[in-house]
C-alpha cells in the first residue's frame, strides 16, 4: 500500500473513539504514539482531541448512554497509524513494554509489513503498521 494519496479524491481525516476511558486512551496515544494535545470545540460532552502536526486525527469522546440507544458504549474496531522508520518502531515497542501494555505483533502476508496491535479500551484497538526490517 502506498502512503501517498496523490490522485485520490479522499484522505483519512480523523478517527473517533467513544469510550468510558477517555483519559487512559488519551494518555496511551500521547505517550506511546507521540500524538499531541490540541484544541477541541465545546461539544457539550467530555472528550479530547489529539493531533499530528496541525491535523486533529484522533477524537476521543466520553461514552454516555443518553441519545445512543442501541449503540455499544465503546465503539471502533481499530485504526492504524503508519510507523515511518525502525527507530520509531523501537520507541513504540519500548514504551509499551515499559508500561507493561500487552500487544500482538504480526506480519502482513505478501506485503511483509509489521503490524502491532494494542487494545486501548475494551473493544477499541490501535494498529501500528510499517515496512520495518528489524533484521538490519
Amino acid at each position: 500500500m502506498s502512503s501517498s494519496l496523490q490522485g485520490s479524491p479522499v484522505a483519512l481525516d480523523h478517527v473517533t473513539i467513544v469510550t468510558t476511558e477517555v483519559d487512559a486512551v488519551h494518555d496511551l496515544l500521547r505517550e506511546v504514539a507521540g500524538l499531541v494535545d490540541g484544541r477541541r470545540p465545546a461539544f457539550g460532552i467530555g472528550g479530547r482531541w489529539l493531533y499530528i502536526g496541525e491535523q486533529p486525527v484522533v477524537h476521543i469522546v466520553e461514552s454516555t448512554t443518553a441519545g445512543m440507544t442501541g449503540r455499544a458504549a465503546n465503539r471502533l474496531d481499530h485504526f492504524a497509524l503508519r510507523v515511518r522508520d525502525k527507530a520509531a518502531w523501537k520507541r513504540i515497542v519500548g514504551a509499551l513494554s515499559a508500561r507493561r501494555i500487552p500487544s500482538v505483533t504480526t506480519t502482513v502476508p505478501l506485503a511483509g509489513e509489521l503490524q502491532l496491535f494494542v487494545e486501548l479500551a475494551p473493544g477499541v484497538v490501535v494498529e501500528f503498521v510499517g515496512a520495518i526490517d528489524l533484521n538490519d
